[in-house]
């Protein structure tokens, strides 16, 4: 029996994912986490042979999970499961130590199929993913690690794209749970990073960056 853990602070994804992988005779969902810390504590009780994955979480950002699985070198292989454009966070998940990346939209069964074969050690990304990475390695001979997603962090990627789809200040405040002023730390580090001149700079490198990678 194959043991599942989904960890999204959606309760309503959770529960359509778990009437899902029920059907499978060969899964079991062995438990449910809405943040990191909590994702934690349910990994360590249920030790799950595959553990789904959100990126964005009210508390945390489940890459962090993903990090600490593969620091501790635990047997559990990890598949994220985001609303996120997977151009914009495919690479990073896969450096962080998840073996896939699907995007919430796609059909259950789609979702029950990429289980499947992270369960088996393979990697899973979308055929349109698979082409995109090819290409970053061989036009201009640049590794994936001098991209954007490698230069910032987790919480500053995820700022830098939420910039880059438009949102103020606040607007990214509310999304990500965050005070205005700590948003306001990530603007400044990430125009650091970037080696910007100013906050305009900012906004249009990153709505060029979502434009490029949509």
């Amino acid at each position: 029996m194959t043991t599942v853990m989904i960890v999204d602070d959606h309760p309503a994804m959770r529960e359509g994912l778990v009437s899902r992988l029920e059907r499978e005779q060969d899964f079991h969902v062995c438990g449910q986490a809405g943040d990191v810390e909590e994702g934690w504590q349910v990994l360590h009780a249920c030790k799950p042979d595959v553990a789904l994955v959100d990126v964005s979480l009210k508390r945390g950002n489940g890459l962090e999970l993903i990090k600490q699985i593969k620091t501790k070198r635990l047997t559990t292989r990890t598949l994220v499961c985001s609303m996120h454009e997977e151009s914009l966070y495919a690479e990073r998940a896969l450096r962080a130590g998840a073996l896939g990346y699907i995007n919430k939209q796609q059909p259950t069964d789609l979702i029950v199929d990429a289980i499947r074969q992270v369960l088996g050690g393979d990697l899973f990304l979308t055929q349109k993913m698979s082409t995109h990475l090819l290409q970053r390695i061989v036009q201009g001979g640049e590794s994936l690690g001098n991209s954007v997603s490698e230069v910032l962090s987790d919480r500053e990627l995820q700022t830098f794209e939420l910039i880059g789809r438009g949102m103020n200040t606040s607007d990214i405040a509310t999304q990500m749970q965050l005070s205005p002023k700590t948003v306001e730390t990530y603007r400044s580090r990430i125009k650091e990073k970037l080696n910007l001149a100013n906050m305009p700079s900012l906004t249009q490198a990153a709505v060029q960056w979502v434009m490029e990678n949509h």
